[in-house]
C-alpha cells in the first residue's frame, strides 16, 4: 500500500491534528482504517486460499493419483532404457502418448543425438590363483563407456588404492601390467548419502584413466554403494584424451572386502577380468516434452522433469523412471483440478542424463535459440522416496521467496530448502541464468538400488511416490501463482 502520509500514526499526530484540517483528517483516517483492514483481510484470505489449494493438491495425488500406475507401465512394460537402445525408443512413444492421452495442450519431440555403449554379453570377473581359496567367481560389471577385454579377456595381479595420490606414489613401477583395484568406501558416517556419493565416485568416472598413466591393464573399482551387497552397481565413466583406453568393471561391496583381504594376504593373487563392451556410433533419440499454456503470462515457463534414460541391468524405477512420471503428474493433477496456470508449465522428459546429458544439453540450447525466458526448472532424480524439501542453486531473493511458503508446505514433511544443488538436466538452464531446484527425498535408501539389477518398481512405495509428485505440483502452483522476483 502506498500511503498519502509517513504512516498511520501521523493521522493521530496531535502536533498535526489543526481545525484547518481536522475534518479531511477525520476522512483520511476512515480510508486509512479500511485499507488497513482490508489488507489484513486480504492477506489472510490469500494465505487461506494457498492452504485450501495445496491441501487439494495433496488430497487429490493421494486419493487419485496416477504415479504409481504409469511407473508400473514403465517399468514393466518398458523396462531398461540405456540411450541407443529399443528400450529408449519405446520410453520416448510411451511418454509422447502418455502426454497427449491427458490432455496437454501441446506434446512434442525434441530430436538429439545420444552415445550408444552396449554391453554385450554376461561380464567374468575372477579369482584365478588364491592359495587360500583357489578359483572365485566374484559378481563385477563393466561400467557404462568402457571398452571391452575381448573374448581372451585380461588376467594379471592386482594393486589396490583408495586415492589417486596413492597411484602416484606408487608410480610406474608398481602398477604397469597390472590390474588397480580401486577400493574406497562410501563415507557410512555422512548422514547426507549423496554427498557419501560424491566422496568417492571419482574413482569410478576417471579411475580407469588415472590407472593407464601408470600402465595398468585394467581397472576394477568398489560399487558405489553405503551397504554391503551381492549386486555391483555399474555407473558412467570417461576416458581422458591422449591415455590408453583400459576396461573397467564395478565389483560388488560385498565382494570388494572378500578382495580386498586375499590381497592382503597374498601378494601374488591374480584376477582375470572378460568384458564384451563396445561404444556404437551416436544414436537418434529424443527429449519428450508436454505443456499447458499459462493464461496471463503464457511466455514465462516453468519447468518439471527427469530423465527417460536408464541403465541397462533393471528397470530404472527409482532412477528416474519416479522423477518422470512425477513430472508427468504435475501437469495431470492441474488438468484434473481444472487448474488453469497463469504460466506456461512444461514437463520434460531428459534423455540421456546417465552418459552423456545431450537431452538436458539440447534442451537448453533450444531455448536459448528459441529466446524462451524459463524463470525456474525443477527436477526429480533422486528416487521415489518420502518428501524432504528441495535444493535450490538460485539467487537470494529467489532462496528466500520459496522459503517464505514454508508454512504451507511443512505440514506435508517438505523442511529442508537449505541446501544448494540442481538436477544434473538442468544445470545447462543455470548457465542462463535460470534458478533450478531439485526435489529432495529422503535419502538413506537410494544408494542400495542405484544403478543396480535391484531399481525395480516393487522398491517404489505407492505412497511415498504420490506425495513426492504432489510435492512438486504444491510448489509450482505457489511460483505459478506468485511468480519469482
Amino acid at each position: 500500500m502506498h500511503f498519502r502520509y509517513c504512516s498511520i500514526y501521523s493521522i493521530f499526530n496531535p502536533l498535526v491534528f489543526t481545525k484547518i484540517n481536522l475534518k479531511t483528517r477525520i476522512i483520511d483516517m476512515k480510508k486509512y482504517i479500511i485499507l488497513f483492514f482490508s489488507f489484513i483481510n486480504f492477506t489472510s484470505f490469500s494465505q487461506s486460499n494457498d492452504e485450501s489449494m495445496v491441501k487439494h493438491i495433496f488430497d487429490n495425488a493421494l486419493q487419485n493419483g496416477r504415479s504409481y500406475q504409469m511407473l508400473q507401465h514403465l517399468t514393466t512394460n518398458v523396462g531398461p532404457r540405456l540411450s541407443g537402445s529399443p528400450g529408449a525408443a519405446a520410453a520416448v512413444e510411451w511418454s509422447r502418448h502418455v502426454m497427449q492421452d491427458f490432455g496437454f495442450d501441446s506434446v512434442w519431440l525434441q530430436p538429439v543425438l545420444v552415445p550408444h555403449w552396449v554391453r554385450g554379453q554376461r561380464e567374468i570377473g575372477q579369482i584365478v590363483n588364491s592359495k587360500k581359496i583357489g578359483t572365485v567367481p566374484m559378481n563385477v560389471c563393466a561400467l557404462g563407456g568402457s571398452v571391452g577385454t575381448g573374448p581372451d579377456g585380461i588376467v594379471s595381479k592386482i594393486v589396490e588404492v583408495k586415492t589417486f595420490e596413492e597411484l602416484t606414489q606408487l608410480g610406474v613401477k608398481n602398477i604397469q601390467g597390472k590390474i588397480v583395484f580401486f577400493n574406497r568406501p562410501m563415507d557410512p558416517t555422512k548422514i547426507n548419502t549423496f554427498a557419501a556419493y560424491s566422496g568417492a565416485v571419482d574413482q569410478r568416472g576417471s579411475g580407469a584413466s588415472e590407472a593407464a598413466k601408470y600402465g595398468a591393464v585394467a581397472a576394477i573399482v568398489r560399487s558405489m554403494s553405503t551397504n554391503v551387497e551381492d549386486y555391483p552397481h555399474t555407473g558412467g565413466m570417461q576416458y581422458a584424451p591422449n591415455i590408453a583406453k583400459i576396461p573397467a568393471i564395478a565389483i560388488s561391496t560385498k565382494h570388494a572386502d572378500v578382495l580386498s583381504k586375499l590381497v592382503k594376504e597374498d601378494k601374488d593373487l591374480q584376477f582375470y577380468i572378460e568384458t564384451h563392451c563396445e561404444t556404437l556410433e551416436d544414436a537418434p533419440s529424443f527429449n519428450v516434452v508436454g505443456e499447458i499454456k499459462g493464461s496471463e503470462y503464457k511466455d514465462e515457463i516453468i519447468v518439471v522433469g527427469g530423465h527417460l534414460d536408464s541403465w541397462d541391468l533393471a528397470q530404472g524405477a527409482h532412477d528416474d523412471g519416479a522423477g518422470c512420471v512425477q513430472s508427468i503428474e504435475v501437469l495431470r493433477l492441474f488438468k484434473m483440478m481444472g487448474y488453469k496456470p497463469k504460466r506456461t508449465i512444461r514437463a520434460v522428459m531428459f534423455m540421456n542424463e546417465e552418459n552423456g546429458l545431450r537431452g538436458g544439453t539440447k534442451y537448453a540450447e533450444l531455448a536459448e535459440k528459441n529466446k524462451e525466458k524459463h524463470i525456474v526448472a525443477i527436477e526429480s532424480d533422486r528416487g521415489g522416496f518420502t518428501p524432504r524439501g528441495f535444493t535450490m542453486t538460485a539467487s537470494d531473493a529467489v532462496r528466500q521467496k520459496i522459503k517464505s511458503w514454508k508454512p504451507l508446505l511443512e505440514p506435508y514433511g517438505l523442511t529442508d530448502f537449505d541446501q544448494e544443488g540442481g538436477g544434473a538436466d538442468i544445470g545447462p538452464l543455470n548457465k542462463q541464468g535460470v534458478p533450478v531446484l531439485e526435489f529432495l527425498p529422503d535419502s538413506q535408501r537410494y544408494f542400495k538400488y542405484h544403478h543396480t539389477p535391484e531399481d525395480t518398481i516393487d522398491k517404489v512405495d505407492k505412497r511415498e511416490l504420490e506425495l513426492g509428485s504432489a510435492s512438486m505440483a504444491a510448489l509450482v502452483y505457489l511460483i505459478d501463482r506468485y511468480g519469482l522476483q
